[in-house]
Formats: C-alpha cells, sequence, structure tokens
C-alpha cells in the first residue's frame, strides 16, 4: 500500500519581546522608514535571556500537538530544522523528544538554514512514504538573535526568533485529491557559500560567529532560484499558478514575496505575509506563516498550499500541499 503524509496540526510560537525599528534606531545608524522600504520589516521577536531554540521548539510543538489530538508519547519521528541549536550536540530535537514524553522513534536536526523547514518536511515526508514512520512531527525553531552582530546594520536588523511545527500522519495514497504533502523539491550549491554565512563554528574558529550577507546577490539569486523550484512542483503535480489556494514563502525580504507572487500571477490576497511583524525567523517562518493563516481560517482544509524558502549555502526549496 502506497502512503502519504497528511497534515493533521500545526502551532507556532513567538517570545514575548518584541524590538521595533525604532528601538535599533537608538544604537544603529538606521531609521524605521530605511529597514521598512527596504525589507517590509516594521518589528521583530527577540528570546528572552535564557531561552533557547528547545524552548521555543517545544512551545511550538505543543500546540501543533494539541491541534492534531496527539500526544508526544504517539509520535516516533521529530525533525528539528534549526541553524541555532541549544549545543553543538546532542540535537536539539532530542531535548524536545523528551520535553514531550516521547520514547521511542528517534528525533535529529537538519540544517539548511532559511530552506531548513522544507528539507525537514521532505525528510519527515520521505520517512513516512517509506513506511518508517507513522506520526512525525516537523519543526522549525531559530534563535537567530544569538548570531548576530548588532553592530551590523545590513544583518542584525533583518532576522527575528521563534518557532513553528506541523504534525504529519501516514494515511493512504489514494489519488490525485489526496490531502497533505504532495512533492517536495530540494536543491543546493555550495559554490555560492560566500553569498551568506556565519563566521564562525567548532571546526574553525571555536566561536559562534555572527551572520554576513552579499545582500544584493542574496536577492538576485533569490527570485529566479525559488521561481525555478515552484515551477518545478507545479509541473511535477500537473498544475498551474492558477490552481494554488496560497503562497506561503519564506519570509525574508517583503521585495522578494512581492517578485514571486508577480511572477506566478497571484494576487497579494493570496500570498500570506508575516515578515512585518516576525521578520526573518529563518527554518521557523514558514511554519509560523502556516499556522497564522491556519489559525486565522484564511487556510482550509482542501486548499492547495505553495511553500518556498532560500537559504545560505545556498539551499532552496519548495513544497505543494493540500492542506
Amino acid at each position: 500500500m502506497r502512503l502519504r503524509s497528511e497534515i493533521i496540526g500545526c502551532g507556532g510560537y513567538l517570545p514575548e519581546r518584541i524590538v521595533t525599528n525604532a528601538e535599533l534606531a537608538r544604537s544603529l545608524d538606521t531609521s524605521d522608514d530605511w529597514i521598512v522600504q527596504r525589507t517590509g520589516i516594521r518589528q521583530r521577536h527577540i528570546a528572552a535571556e535564557g531561552e533557547l531554540c528547545s524552548d521555543l521548539a517545544r512551545r511550538a510543538a505543543q500546540r501543533a500537538l494539541a491541534a492534531a489530538g496527539v500526544t508526544g508519547a504517539e509520535l516516533d519521528l521529530i525533525v528539528l530544522a534549526t541553524t541555532t541549536p541549544d549545543n553543538t550536540f546532542p540535537a536539539t530535537a532530542t531535548k524536545v523528544q523528551a520535553q514531550l514524553g516521547m520514547t521511542g522513534g528517534c528525533a535529529f536536526d537538519v540544517q539548511a538554514v532559511c530552506s531548513g523547514f522544507v528539507y525537514a518536511l521532505a525528510v519527515a515526508d520521505n520517512f513516512i512514504k517509506a513506511g518508517q514512520a507513522r506520526t512525525a512531527l516537523v519543526i522549525g525553531s531559530e534563535t537567530f538573535s544569538r548570531i548576530l552582530d548588532w553592530h551590523d546594520r545590513s544583518t542584525c536588523v533583518l532576522f527575528g526568533d521563534g518557532a513553528g511545527a506541523l504534525v504529519l500522519r501516514a494515511a493512504p495514497a489514494q489519488g490525485p485529491g489526496d490531502r497533505g504533502v504532495l512533492s517536495t523539491h530540494l536543491h543546493s550549491d555550495g559554490r555560492d557559500y560566500p553569498m551568506l554565512y556565519v563566521d564562525g563554528g567548532p571546526s574553525s574558529t571555536q566561536t559562534t560567529g555572527s551572520v554576513r550577507m552579499d545582500g544584493r546577490e542574496v536577492f538576485r539569486n533569490a527570485v529566479h532560484r525559488l521561481a525555478e523550484a515552484v515551477d518545478e512542483a507545479l509541473a511535477a503535480n500537473r498544475l498551474t499558478a492558477a490552481d494554488i489556494d496560497w503562497l506561503v514563502p519564506h519570509q525574508a525580504n517583503r521585495r522578494i514575496i512581492d517578485s514571486i507572487g508577480r511572477k506566478l500571477g497571484l494576487s497579494a490576497e493570496k500570498v500570506v505575509v508575516t515578515i512585518d511583524r516576525h521578520a526573518n525567523t529563518s527554518a521557523a517562518s514558514i511554519p509560523l506563516a502556516l499556522a497564522e493563516a491556519a489559525g486565522d481560517g484564511r487556510i482550509r482544509a482542501g486548499q492547495l498550499v505553495l511553500i518556498e524558502a532560500m537559504g545560505g549555502g545556498l539551499t532552496w526549496g519548495a513544497s505543494l500541499l493540500r492542506w
């Protein structure tokens, strides 16, 4: 029997502290207008002192599990996408596993930066399709504020902290109308590493390091590579952009989001945007946006949802979901 991954719950969590552009402008050579015009960001959430990636992940996971009517003990797989783990090892996912009361199966992290959630979703979906997992939790969680150079206005204004999660459950694959993960499409090109990276790590400097980015090159690559991944997802499912009910993109830059929407011919009303309030939460941005749009009733059962992201590596990918 062929299996598919049905989405049965989602949830998100944002730290309590909100940092506005005006607050940043008090210590940086920047302004609210400068940040909004170039990025669309007005504020971001910042994790409290002592609040870890695993704490954010656990809270988002608990909300997703509650929405799905599933307990942690029922899970047999956790895939956690993060660039900012609690420790070099073990995987932050194993801490979340223990906190949720999951004692069987396996839990591990995936690192693809801002594309991390799409990568983690693909991994979990393939586990389910292979019959190696029945109920899976996919999380994107980041404390990106911990790897920022707060004196570099070109990067520190862009990011925030948060977490989002989806619960997947195995179901029989029956046909074109199936709900769940329809397909995932992943790519990377290590030649573009210098465009976006962190200048530290346990093997190189034994320090955490800070984000370094060539914003102009990242923008140029994002628009055409994301468009290609989106076209690939649509072609694989014999669909067109007109069939899409919602585009839920990685929330990196409002201009990139608008460019992809225009390339697809989608009205602004069909694009879920949270960047103004969340900023770029890396691997957490897509599941946070999904949780918000599903929670307020915009995304409904049976609708087609397209997600896409690009991150350091460079990595990029897209996935088509039927909610």
